[in-house]
């Protein structure tokens, strides 16, 4: 691969092989995922970058210079990103309703587009019945300053009071409930006020996934459009290289079934990993747009639906020509 390129990305063990030169590569990381992302939109910094599929989708009709590639390096089951003050009375879903949420950064960051899209969907939550506030999860901060913030009219949105955070604000019940994609210190400490909606999530989520066959995708990476024009083959060689290092680590995990997971030092991993190859079948991360295309039309759908886009964009309009083959 041409090492000239700059590629702005998070360590995951799906792109662990571009750090470590596997393929001649140049990454750069930034200390949070945020900052890769604010680099990437204000400054160009990167030829190739991880960018959430919300923030590209934004910007999507304002002239960003880059092109989606249906590569996907983060990908989580969202039932467990719901938390709740355990005070608030909220034992399930309809108790929602009517409450105060927070939000990181955003009106709509992707683990929350996904989030609320499954609650409706599932449980017939309505977004707009609730009060919405949007700050920093550790450290106080304002919204994010490098992406439009679209929302429905009539929507109840407000920023956090200054010096606040959404988790210091979930432990005292300032807010009933948080949407995060990070968990909150407050769980992690073993806060008594702090739980998740769902406490035990994953039989729900791999039901969630038996039943409509989504693995939901939180991130996309995403290419200089002028490159593209330059050089006619770059979307599939960067989609070659990024499925070489997501499958590299697939196959260790795979490889090391024989010996229980014992490199990694998580007990009961060997049972996880088994467990998923029953359900995961083949594949368990694909990239590429037909094995995730009820995903990525599921979340585009969702994306309109809370008033994110002006209109329900389709696959064909969002990633590279080259690659819709994939």
């Amino acid at each position: 691969m041409d090492t000239t390129l700059t590629i702005g990305c998070y360590r995951y063990d799906t792109t662990q092989a571009l750090f470590d030169g596997s393929f001649g590569a140049m990454v750069r990381i930034a200390p949070t995922l945020p900052e890769i992302f604010e680099r990437a939109i204000r400054e160009h910094e990167f030829d190739v970058a991880e960018l959430g599929l919300t923030f590209f989708l934004r910007l999507l009709g304002e002239g960003l210079p880059y092109v989606a590639l249906p590569i996907f390096p983060n990908r989580v089951f969202r039932h467990s990103c719901v938390f709740v003050n355990t005070h608030a009375g909220i034992t399930g879903p309809g108790d929602l309703a009517g409450r105060t949420i927070g939000e990181f950064g955003t009106y709509g960051q992707d683990s929350g587009v996904w989030a609320k899209g499954i609650l409706a969907d599932e449980y017939g939550f309505e977004p707009e019945r609730n009060r919405w506030v949007i700050g920093g999860l550790e450290h106080p901060a304002p919204p994010f300053g490098f992406i439009p913030h679209p929302r429905p009219s009539g929507l109840d949105v407000s920023d956090a009071p200054a010096g606040k955070t959404l988790n210091a604000m979930l432990d005292a019940g300032e807010i009933d409930a948080l949407f995060s994609a990070n968990v909150p210190q407050c769980v992690l400490d073993g806060s008594p006020n702090v739980a998740r909606l769902f406490p035990d999530f994953e039989p729900l989520e791999r039901d969630y996934h038996r039943r409509t066959g989504i693995f939901p995708i939180m991130h996309t990476i995403v290419v200089r459009r002028e490159l593209l024009a330059q050089r006619p083959g770059l979307a599939r060689e960067l989609y070659a290289v990024f499925t070489a290092a997501k499958d590299t680590a697939a196959d260790r995990y795979r490889r090391d079934r024989r010996l229980y997971q014992v490199p990694a030092m998580l007990p009961w991993l060997n049972a996880l990993v088994e467990r998923n190859e029953e359900q995961f079948t083949g594949d368990w991360w694909p990239y590429g747009i037909e094995a995730n295309r009820t995903a990525l039309d599921t979340y585009l759908r969702y994306h309109h639906e809370q008033g994110l886009s002006e209109r329900r964009r389709r696959i064909e309009e969002v990633f590279a020509a080259d690659l819709l083959d994939t």
